[in-house]
């Protein structure tokens, strides 16, 4: 990892990469994004054609219209090259691979750009399992690491991700924890939040 240590509220680092698109592969630039004023979930996981990894992948493929409707794109990064990614693309998942998927599959075989958002395990040579919520503007919203054990949650991700969309639409509003949309939120003011806390039963 950098010693530099990467922030929510930072520029997300740009980046270029060869991914697998609909079985081709295509050039992938993150700044391309910010100019369709697309959110965009970026993940990292450790490599193809292991164990946790196809279950997080293909769910997040499964969710993919759900991430759709709130303007978002999600694009999934390992350290392995864009014909390992073909390759796992084109094994279904009864035989381990995780089949025609719903957004790219990004190759960071210089592992570039894992280490520049921090999360490249440099004794093992993969990423840990990164994942970061960048808004429309190209700002790092989120940011979270699991280790490789682990997997990740897509409702979380898709809660969290409505929570950003709602105070960016809502400045004098904060989300509670818990938060989803319909519920209550508050007003960050010593006198005026303590509506919200009147309310809470």
């Amino acid at each position: 990892m950098t010693d530099e240590y990467l922030r929510v509220g930072q520029e997300a680092p740009d980046f270029t990469a060869t991914a697998v698109v609909d079985q081709e592969f295509e050039t992938i630039k993150l700044s391309d994004y910010r100019g369709k004023g697309k959110y965009v979930v970026l993940f990292f996981y450790p490599l193809d054609f292991t164990f946790v990894c196809p279950t997080e992948i293909t769910a997040f493929s499964d969710r993919y219209k759900e991430f759709e409707s709130l303007n978002t794109e999600i694009l999934g990064v390992s350290v392995d090259s864009e014909f390992s990614h073909l390759a796992w693309i084109q094994t279904d998942r009864k035989s381990g691979g995780i089949g025609d998927l719903n957004y790219p599959l990004l190759s960071d075989i210089k592992k570039e750009i894992s280490a520049a958002y921090n999360v490249l395990d440099p004794e093992a040579g993969i990423a840990l399992r990164g994942l970061f919520i960048i808004d429309r503007e190209g700002i790092i919203q989120y940011a979270t690491i699991n280790n490789l054990a682990f997997g990740r949650n897509v409702d979380e991700t898709l809660r969290t991700l409505q929570a950003i969309q709602y105070v960016q639409v809502h400045p004098d509003e904060v989300c509670p924890a818990g938060w989803k949309p319909g519920d209550k939120t508050m007003n960050p003011d010593p006198f005026k939040s303590k509506e919200f806390f009147a309310a809470v039963e």
